[in-house]
């Protein structure tokens, strides 16, 4: 996809933001056309490791015993057994919470039917079922990923938006981050005029075009 001097570009974006005293984020907003979104196979619905990282790591929750467990805990994620899935399942607040703290999860596959009926009605909503665990020696290698990765989903709309990374990145590497979910996007669409428009912006700042 050409987007002349994506670098630059956001360099003027980041540049334009006025300071506030927070990191802000930078955020992607890609608009398509002439597409029928009704058609669920129109939709775009991916999930992209992002070549530098957000200036944050996801929050990832794996659900898992054992081995896996302390293996996965090891490598920085939040780890719940069985007995949590039902504890925490039971109130439904509760389990919106989780929902709401966690960016991906992962699970053993002898969980999922489990995790369906806990947690199903709140994580199937909200686009976040687990991803199996199908290796077990790739736990560390699939929470080092998904820390580094972001979900885009059109749903029905023309008009979507994802995270980029903090400001703190700089110009460089956003603008990798920025060319990675428009190759995948691309991909996705059936034709590149498809694509109508694609803005920048920082959390609190103006968007500039990008394309």
């Amino acid at each position: 996809m050409n987007v002349v001097d994506p670098e630059k570009k956001i360099k003027d974006v980041l540049e334009g933001s006025p300071k506030r005293n927070f990191v802000e984020s930078v955020d992607v907003a890609i608009n398509l056309k002439n597409m029928d979104m009704k058609n669920p196979n129109n939709r775009i619905k991916e999930e992209i490791m992002l070549p530098e990282g957000l200036g944050v790591d996801r929050k990832i929750a794996v659900f898992a015993k054992g081995d896996v467990a302390d293996r996965a805990k090891k490598a920085g994620a939040d780890v719940f057994s069985d007995e949590d899935i039902d504890e925490i399942g039971k109130n439904k607040r509760d389990a919106k919470k989780m929902a709401s703290r966690y960016d991906f999860f992962l699970a053993d596959p002898r969980f999922m039917s489990q995790i369906g009926k806990r947690f199903g009605p709140v994580l199937g909503p909200r686009g976040k079922m687990p991803i199996p665990i199908v290796n077990d020696s790739a736990v560390e290698d699939m929470i080092s990923r998904y820390k580094k990765s972001i979900r885009i989903n059109t749903k029905d709309n023309l008009t979507f938006h994802a995270t980029l990374g903090k400001t703190t990145l700089g110009p460089e590497k956003l603008s990798k981050n920025l060319m990675t979910v428009l190759d995948r996007v691309n991909a996705r669409l059936k034709d590149e005029s498809n694509l109508r428009s694609v803005y920048v912006k920082t959390t609190m700042g103006e968007s500039k075009k990008m394309k």
